[in-house]
């Protein structure tokens, strides 16, 4: 049977259907991966975004983050993959997407039901009292090569997303982890599933009965636990699969 078929009709025969995105699914929007062949791991130091590094030199950080994420991010669009999500969501098909990319690309999509692992690059965020505000607000003080300082109680604003050395938020993962738990069929995106914990979340799933479907172009640490694993570029085989859905869906409706 074709795949593509095949994994429509697990779409509508499921219940609830859960995704997983990693930064295969925005590649597709021009946004580079970090452990590709051309990811961002090959041209920057990873321990320039560790925690401890932005707390011995904040303004440096800032201006790093801002000059080589940021600018990579900020302008960038949704691609058929991110719009597929969403109208399945609005089908009442995929229950919800938790996602390790930081680019805001799911919400800008039109998916409601976001579970963000690692933050999003839209806010600052105290490092004290942990209000969070516009980024573009912390910008303007670095381009004056001022550090960003929170105006209510005078803390350090850091980039809303988790760097390395720090834990992923606790409501999300939880939220997360009770998904997977819940779902009876698990969609990996564009991840590798090699960074921890969310590379549990696909496991869990099984665990509890759900099949699993991976795809993403190139390996992945968990293709020998899939039910099925599509070795293809997300943005040209989700949507065809999100078309497949309409179809059947269209079909049903008009036998009833």
């Amino acid at each position: 049977m074709d795949l593509i078929k095949q994994i429509a009709e697990k779409l509508i025969k499921s219940s609830f259907a859960v995704v997983l995105t990693g930064a295969g699914i925005s590649t597709g929007s021009g946004i580079p991966d970090f452990r590709g062949p051309q990811g961002i791991w090959k041209v920057l130091d990873p321990n320039l975004f560790h925690i401890s590094h932005f707390y011995s030199d904040p303004l440096n950080t800032w201006k790093l983050f801002m000059n080589e994420m940021y600018e990579k991010i900020k302008d960038s669009k949704p691609n058929r993959a991110h719009y597929s999500l969403a109208r399945l969501e609005e089908l009442n098909i995929i229950k919800a997407v938790i996602t390790q990319n930081i680019d805001n690309l799911h919400e800008k999509a039109g998916s409601k039901n976001v579970i963000e692992l690692h933050g999003n690059m839209k806010y600052a965020i105290c490092t004290q009292c942990y209000r969070k505000y516009d980024i573009e607000n912390a910008f303007n003080d670095v381009k004056q090569n001022k550090i960003p300082i929170c105006p209510y109680c005078g803390g350090i604003l850091k980039p809303d997303v988790v760097f390395f050395g720090e834990p992923l938020p606790e409501k999300e993962i939880r939220q997360a982890f009770d998904l997977a738990s819940k779902s009876d069929l698990f969609l990996v995106l564009g991840s590798s599933l090699s960074v921890s914990p969310a590379n549990q979340l696909p496991i869990i799933a099984k665990s509890n009965g759900a099949e699993l479907i991976i795809i993403n172009m190139g390996e992945t640490e968990l293709d020998y636990y899939a039910d099925i694993k599509v070795d293809e570029k997300v943005e040209e085989v989700f949507p065809k699969i999100c078309k497949k859905v309409e179809e059947m869906i269209a079909s049903l409706s008009s036998c009833n």
